[in-house]
């Protein structure tokens, strides 16, 4: 399948919403006193570098440029604005919110690119990892939340 100049705008969007959603998950990880909320923060912040670099590197593969990654771009900017403003009230059970309506976010994202783009078999297999993975720390998040 032909790798295309959409795939790769695409795949530099979600580059650029991994790295803002890292940044967003440190802040997070400063703002909560639970030890445990903190090591899923820290554990999620991870993750989406993770995610970012494979992302490069998927981008690389296919001869294009992966984006620097800043924070400056459009939606991404503004949901992780709103995510970082909920932390001005240190509130645990606020975060965890803002949080999971990130994770929504992501998924939805995900979801509409492996199923609204042609992709070559191993871009649309890291994507669905990817999801898969945000999918459970979906599920964590909530339980978390429910609990605070």
């Amino acid at each position: 399948m032909k790798y295309t100049k959409e795939v790769s705008e695409k795949l530099n969007d979600l580059l650029t919403k991994n790295y803002d959603a890292e940044a967003g998950y440190k802040l997070a990880k400063d703002k909560v006193n639970s030890s445990r909320i903190k090591d899923f923060f820290t554990d999620q912040a991870q993750e989406r570098y993770n995610f970012g670099h494979e992302l490069k590197e998927e981008i690389r593969n296919y001869g294009e440029s992966p984006d620097k990654g800043t924070s400056l771009k459009g939606d991404a900017h503004r949901t992780w604005m709103k995510f970082k403003s909920a932390f001005s009230t240190n509130n645990e059970e606020a975060i965890l919110e803002e949080a999971i309506r990130g994770e929504k976010t992501a998924l939805e994202e995900y979801n509409s690119i492996i199923s609204e783009t042609a992709l070559p078999p191993s871009t649309k297999n890291m994507l669905t990892s990817h999801r898969n993975t945000i999918l459970n720390s979906l599920s964590r998040v909530t339980a978390m939340e429910e609990i605070a």
